[in-house]
């Protein structure tokens, strides 16, 4: 089978010949090859050598446009900060919506230029190059995560008590202008879109299944709708909220290493596939192959099946190659 066609299998709940493998690979291949992350970030022909290189040396079965948080922000207009070789971030202290009047005059952008554009461009240029053996990631931010880049995390968490009225309104923008960009990523070639909502680890369960959890919702029906497949990812501690991603339907539900896996499953039995979910630090980038093993034998004890192979969050830069051949070794063996 050729990677697309085992990722696609594991989804619709097909036999694979062996576990699918999907880590998050970014910082650690441009330091790995010497390029650095603000080109990676800026030149989709870049960003497309680089994952195409890194999945053939060491046989991932996807290919993904992943790179930073700021796209969105940036072709709003907002204040970023640039660095050499880290990834961009948002200038919170500059927030667009630091007036929460401008949401209502705030226009969405077109996903075809600009850091979106360059992001579409990119998944066109994997599809090419994967020529179908390799499945094609498309990625956008989550609700709570494009809210917080354009409010400011800290604003955001006391907008939640103190005007959650204008919370949804911002939500609404924030959903509708991320399946205007899953759209265009989708018609571009992408297989599936990554959904990162890392921000909504930070509110406790009640005010995620208040506030957050019905946006995410929405946001995967409408890729769903547009024949779109998705992958959910939530950085930090999700165990009091993955009952509620499970709610979303996401065809891939990625945890964090912060997230015991057999909790996950008992709140999301079979046919949910999982991934994940090692320490990428302490585990992959500091330990061995041997102890890598051991901990994958583990992941895949809790999880059970459906479950696809990879760390908890970003393969870190300074991972050795054996390490992370490790990951590649249990896949292709179980």
């Amino acid at each position: 089978m050729t990677g697309r066609e085992r990722i696609l299998a594991l989804i619709a709940g097909q036999p694979v010949d062996h576990l699918p493998l999907m880590p998050i690979t970014m910082m650690f291949a441009t330091s790995r090859l010497g390029i650095p992350y603000r080109k990676y970030v800026t030149d989709y022909r870049t960003l497309a050598e680089v994952q195409l290189r890194t999945a053939e040396e060491f046989h991932f079965d996807h290919v993904s446009v992943i790179s930073d948080p700021a796209r969105e922000a940036t072709d709003l207009g907002g204040a970023i900060e640039w660095f050499e070789d880290q990834p961009p971030a948002v200038n919170e202290s500059h927030a667009i919506l630091a007036e929460k009047a401008r949401l209502a005059n705030l226009p969405f952008p077109d996903p075809t230029v600009g850091r979106m554009g360059d992001r579409v461009s990119g998944v066109a240029a994997l599809a090419r190059g994967a020529a179908g053996q390799l499945a094609v990631e498309g990625w956008v931010e989550g609700p709570c995560a494009m809210a917080a880049d354009l409010r400011g995390v800290n604003t955001l968490m006391l907008d939640f008590y103190d005007d959650p009225d204008f919370v949804r309104d911002l939500f609404e923008f924030c959903v509708e202008m991320e399946l205007r960009f899953a759209r265009a990523q989708l018609q571009a070639g992408a297989d599936f879109i990554g959904v990162g909502d890392a921000a909504a680890s930070l509110i406790g369960p009640r005010f995620y299944h208040e506030f957050v959890l019905p946006y995410e919702i929405r946001l995967v029906e409408g890729i769903h709708r547009m024949n779109g497949r998705v992958r959910l990812h939530i950085c930090g501690s999700t165990s009091k909220l993955v009952a509620g991603m499970a709610q979303t339907r996401s065809e891939i539900v990625d945890l964090d290493f912060l997230t015991p896996l057999d909790v996950a499953r008992a709140a999301m039995p079979p046919p949910q596939v999982l991934l994940g979910n090692i320490d990428p630090v302490r585990v992959l980038r500091d330990g061995s192959p041997q102890s890598i093993t051991e901990a994958l034998a583990l992941c895949h004890r809790q999880a059970g099946d459906p479950w696809i192979v990879g760390a908890g969050c970003e393969v870190p830069p300074g991972t050795p190659d054996d390490n992370l051949r490790a990951l590649t070794a249990y896949a292709g063996t179980h």
